[in-house]
């Protein structure tokens, strides 16, 4: 699972600045800006502590005050922690038990198929093996993880310069059973869907096969296989028509064919899947260029690489403690000020101590001298240096 979508379109739209209904903090995480929002939530652009730039999905509260869908959710966060593909977002942080539930994963800057082929049109035959080798792997590391990704489509593929990242795993599978479905809301996006995933029956890792099929055919092509138009005339396509290939390139087309067959059964295994992108690109083992997107592509990338800086906190005021208080949460953002360090005995000056508001209690010593108790000589004293005089000590009376 994973929780990142950017907006489609370019420049000041990919980094949006934060609405009055947006959070500042999400648990700590500072708020540098909105990257989109969808079906399941808001998703805002963040950094961890050491600076590295996540992207942090807030559900949607609709859905978090779904019983069965928190247990799901919490379910599949921890099954996508287990999920460390080199072509997936790894989840690094989520809450799914507070107010309102959220996950963070790694921020991947670059745009996704939808946005790439809304804006540049369709990729060349290269570059559709390369994407659809990388989703087959990630889908190989997915479904190791005990995961359907459910909602396999362009806009949950995120292209990056050293191949795609599939997103947004094990989602459609938390909302599956909850309330909201039973009021008519469709988990999944139809264009995309898998016959038995349309018809209501049993869901399987051939069911992301079958959309893979589908996210080569657009990808190729810039339209889905099964056209668009209504929810409803769109699933029934995919349940009881063929679809439409005709402008799928030669060397795809026994890829595609093959993954959008309607048995499960028939459908081509992930390795075999691998095999064809290989042979279809002439190669024994595929290799992944640094420039395997077309050059408009890949300029998109460069502006998303250039992110927002973090949100810089405010200098604490003079009177604030040194050290954060018993009890406080640790903050993932938040700095904490150190306590000046104490060096070890005989190296460096005594630390500085702050003046008490009331000397401390002292007790009488012989002839009614005050002395305190703890006091001892200091290096200086019991070892002077030659020629040089004794410092003293002079103990007033309280």
């Amino acid at each position: 699972m994973s929780g990142q979508q950017n907006d489609r379109g370019n420049g000041p739209q990919i980094f949006q600045p934060l609405a009055g209904d947006d959070p500042a903090t999400i648990a700590g995480y500072r708020i540098a800006a909105k990257l989109g929002s969808g079906g399941m939530g808001k998703v805002y652009l963040s950094y961890t502590p050491g600076g590295r730039p996540v992207a942090i999905k807030v559900i949607r509260p609709e859905f978090g005050e779904d019983p069965e869908f928190r247990r799901r959710f919490a379910q599949e966060v921890q099954s996508a922690q287990r999920v460390q593909g080199l072509f997936t977002a790894p989840v690094i942080d989520a809450d799914t038990a507070g107010t309102h539930p959220w996950l963070a994963t790694a921020y991947v800057p670059g745009p996704s198929l939808a946005d790439a082929v809304v804006a540049h049109g369709a990729l060349p035959v290269q570059a559709v093996l390369l994407l659809v080798a990388g989703v087959a792997e990630a889908l190989h590391v997915i479904h190791g993880a005990g995961i359907v990704h459910r909602d396999l489509k362009p806009s949950n593929v995120l292209l990056a310069a050293d191949g795609p990242r599939v997103i947004d795993f094990g989602i459609a599978y938390a909302a599956d059973a909850t309330s909201l479905t039973g009021s008519g809301v469709t988990i999944g996006t139809p264009s995309f869907m898998a016959p038995e995933q349309a018809a209501g029956r049993k869901v399987t890792p051939a069911t992301d096969i079958f959309a893979l099929g589908q996210v080569a055919a657009y990808a190729a092509t810039g339209a889905p296989a099964f056209g668009e138009g209504t929810s409803h005339g769109v699933l029934y396509r995919i349940v009881h028509e063929e679809p439409d290939l005709a402008g799928v390139p030669d060397r795809l087309t026994e890829l595609v064919t093959r993954c959008l067959t309607k048995d499960p059964a028939g459908r081509p295994s992930i390795t075999e899947i691998i095999e064809m992108c290989r042979a279809a690109n002439a190669e024994t083992v595929l290799r992944r260029p640094e420039d395997w997107l077309p050059a408009p592509v890949a300029a998109d990338i460069t502006v998303r690489a250039a992110a927002p800086a973090p949100v810089q906190t405010p200098p604490p005021p003079a009177a604030a403690p040194t050290t954060p208080s018993p009890g406080v949460a640790y903050s993932p953002t938040a700095p904490v000020t150190p306590a000046p360090a104490t060096p070890p005995p005989g190296f460096g000056p005594p630390p500085h101590r702050a003046q008490q508001p009331h000397p401390p209690t002292r007790q009488a010593g012989p002839q009614g001298h005050a002395y305190a108790p703890t006091q001892y000589p200091s290096y200086a004293q019991a070892h002077p240096a030659p020629g040089r005089p004794v410092p003293t000590t002079t103990n007033q009376p309280p």
